[in-house]
């Protein structure tokens, strides 16, 4: 499953909301170089591990494109 998100660095609290279009948008405590935590979030969102979400594109910037599970 592939996923639009939208990341939301340095926020005083973590969330996932689905917003319109199935677009995630995740707010994330940490700093810019969020893309460990936010592959955290998706995999407890999806109940899934780790490793089975990827970062497609987007690795340096907010909007971002993931793969979740073995596609």
């Amino acid at each position: 499953m592939y996923l639009k998100v939208r990341a939301h660095p340095g926020s005083k609290k973590e969330s996932v909301k689905v917003r319109a279009n199935n677009v995630l948008e995740i707010q994330v405590k940490a700093p810019a170089a969020a893309n460990t935590r936010i592959r955290e979030l998706v995999a407890g969102h999806y109940a899934v591990p780790v490793s089975a979400v990827r970062i497609i594109s987007g690795h340096r910037h907010r909007s971002k494109m993931l793969c979740v599970g073995g596609e």
